[in-house]
């Protein structure tokens, strides 16, 4: 057969598994007799609109561009990313979004079916936040785009951003990832930032990395950097491949193979050394497109989380002595609990059963439906999907950026999956990137499952777009959690919350001794006659995004003010008592009470 005919093979399956056209119906909410409760939809009758877009309202207008020509080149399927970071240190979160670029040398903004309104050139934009007081007493967010006066140049064709402070300064930096060189812009301090991807060590070389995150992996105080890398992809590559119409379309992964991610270890300062070859000891890496690093068997040092792109998923186990060894078939996490790998995507950590691991969620193709992954509380996991209602709920969908995030705050984590297709849907002459899907909003009953309440979660979540990237942070400190979304080929979205604050809530900055973000901190929330909360400070997961690195914990109807004790990367633990609640409070390593060295 020939090259066309041979990668038209490989294709059917995953066209097959994308041929539902799941953008306008409704996904089953598969959690099986376990429906919402009675309250739940009065409540839902009564307010109809738990999440309302607000970006074009609040200035954010950026309309994201991947360059599509018809050549159906593979870089143009995966982005954006986004970002939500303090960068000017105010209190409120700023956003970052990522651009694409036009990837066929001489073509112009016509024919390569750009929105008449981008300017040019195209470059990444950043947008600063000041939030402005209303009437009530609340404060709503105000987007300024300052990318010009910020001296970032981010004008190579953008995937994702990832966000920590490298240099120990207390002002958070960015690591953008590329369809070529990545770049480190370290900021400045005064509102702008230099590209220090030379200097700082970050390897300026051409490369496809998707999804990055900061992680201090060694505990010697300062942030390292995990960078995931997908395929091995050429613009001459000259291979097409076709969907079972024999309608050109974009090629699978596996058509190019994967190529190695890459562990950097910061030597003090922003100064980095790759450490891939020696660190990281026997994984198959494959293409890789989400990564969550926290501790997984509580030992108290991160471990890092790949999800790969029809491969085999990587768990690298953090060895205590600078390496980390992949056990993701031992622990149960490289593969499905059928034995076959999936599609991977979007990947979040959190502690969704209250009981004080971090269990892990992923984002699959059309069919494959997504995964929960359950602690054990030693790193061993068991596959839930099908029980939980996770797995059967989103099988219509191809989801991407996720988190577990309590979007009412009953103190009980939730998840929401942004959805796009990867292959075209049929008749969307209305959609310029016709890969379009909605996206999904699952609701913890504490019991294990959960239930679809994408019907009650407003008019945002009826619509389609080609969703990717997701960042999930108080955008509005209003105490609870907006999502930024990145659309693929569209406009950005700002889903603001109206519902979470209605009940109370407790919000942590946690500020380690070096005076930046405890990244992977771990905070219990202990309260009279409740059980504890478990939360973790984190800029990762996500697909190919920056969260809010705060730790927001919802309350539900409890007004008691809560003790807190604060697990810090360093080893050492501390106490905070009587805490007020429905606030945003920073915590410092060295300011609690009872300060130990954990064995």
């Amino acid at each position: 057969m020939g090259i066309r005919s041979t990668f038209v093979l490989l294709w059917v399956a995953l066209s097959v598994g994308c041929a539902a056209d799941a953008g306008d119906v409704a996904a089953d909410g598969g959690a099986g007799d376990h429906s919402v409760p009675a309250g739940d939809r009065d409540r839902a009758a009564a307010d109809t609109e738990w999440f309302t877009d607000r970006a074009p309202a609040v200035g954010l207008d950026f309309v994201h561009v991947n360059g599509a020509s018809g050549a159906f080149h593979y870089p143009e399927l995966l982005p954006p990313g986004v970002g939500l970071l303090d960068y000017d240190n105010d209190g409120d979160l700023d956003a970052y979004l990522v651009q694409g670029q036009l990837l066929d040398a001489g073509r112009t903004p016509a024919n390569a079916r750009m929105p008449p309104t981008q300017s040019m050139p195209l470059m990444g934009r950043l947008y600063r936040n000041d939030l402005q007081a209303q009437p009530d007493g609340s404060h709503a967010p105000r987007f300024t785009d300052v990318t010009t006066q910020s001296g970032i140049d981010a004008d190579g064709y953008g995937l994702g951003v990832a966000a920590g402070d490298v240099d120990n300064d207390g002002w958070v930096d960015l690591l953008l990832t590329n369809f070529g060189p990545n770049r480190l812009y370290r900021n400045d301090g005064d509102g702008t930032f230099t590209d220090v991807s030379g200097p700082s060590g970050i390897a300026p070389a051409p490369g496809f990395a998707v999804s990055a995150a900061f992680v201090d992996y060694d505990r010697d105080g300062w942030l390292d950097l995990y960078v995931g890398y997908n395929v091995d992809y050429r613009l001459d590559s000259g291979i097409d491949c076709a969907t079972m119409a024999d309608a050109r379309d974009y090629c699978p992964p596996e058509t190019y193979g994967g190529t190695p991610d890459h562990l950097y270890r910061n030597q003090g300062g922003g100064q980095f050394v790759d450490v891939s070859d020696t660190a990281l000891v026997g994984g198959r890496f494959g293409p890789a497109l989400g990564v969550a690093t926290a501790d997984y068997d509580g030992d108290g040092w991160a471990d890092i989380y790949v999800a790969n792109d029809g491969t085999e998923n990587l768990l690298w186990m953090n060895q205590r002595d600078g390496t980390l060894r992949d056990a993701a078939l031992l622990s149960g996490v490289a593969l499905s609990g059928l034995g076959v790998t999936e599609a991977s995507m979007g990947v979040d950590a959190g502690d969704y059963d209250n009981d004080g691991d971090e269990d892990l969620f992923m984002t699959h193709l059309t069919r494959e439906g997504n995964n929960l992954y359950v602690n054990d509380g030693a790193g061993s996991f068991r596959d839930r999907s099908t029980t939980s209602g996770l797995g059967p709920g989103s099988m219509a969908y191809t989801g991407w950026g996720t988190s577990w995030f309590d979007y009412d705050n009953d103190g009980w984590l939730d998840v929401l999956a942004v959805n796009g297709t990867i292959t075209a849907r049929q008749g969307r002459a209305d959609h310029q990137f016709p890969y379009d899907q909605r996206k999904t909003l699952f609701r913890n009953l504490r019991d294990g499952h959960f239930a679809d309440v994408t019907e009650q979660a407003g008019v945002v979540f009826q619509r389609s777009e080609a969703g990717r990237g997701a960042a999930f942070g108080d955008v509005d400190n209003d105490g609870d959690m907006d999502v930024l979304v990145g659309n693929n080929a569209g406009p950005v979205q700002l889903l603001i919350n109206n519902v979470g604050n209605r009940s109370h809530w407790l919000g942590l900055r946690l500020v380690d001794v070096a005076g930046r973000d405890a990244l992977n901190a771990r905070v219990a929330v202990r309260r009279q006659d409740v059980e504890t909360v478990w939360r973790r400070a984190r800029s990762d997961g996500s697909y190919a995004s920056a969260n809010d690195p705060r730790v927001l914990i919802g309350l539900g109807a409890s007004v008691d003010r809560p003790a807190v004790e604060v697990w810090w990367p360093s080893g050492h633990r501390e106490e905070w008592h009587d805490l007020e609640i429905d606030r945003w409070t920073t915590l410092r390593e060295g300011d609690g009470a009872a300060g130990r060295l954990t064995p």
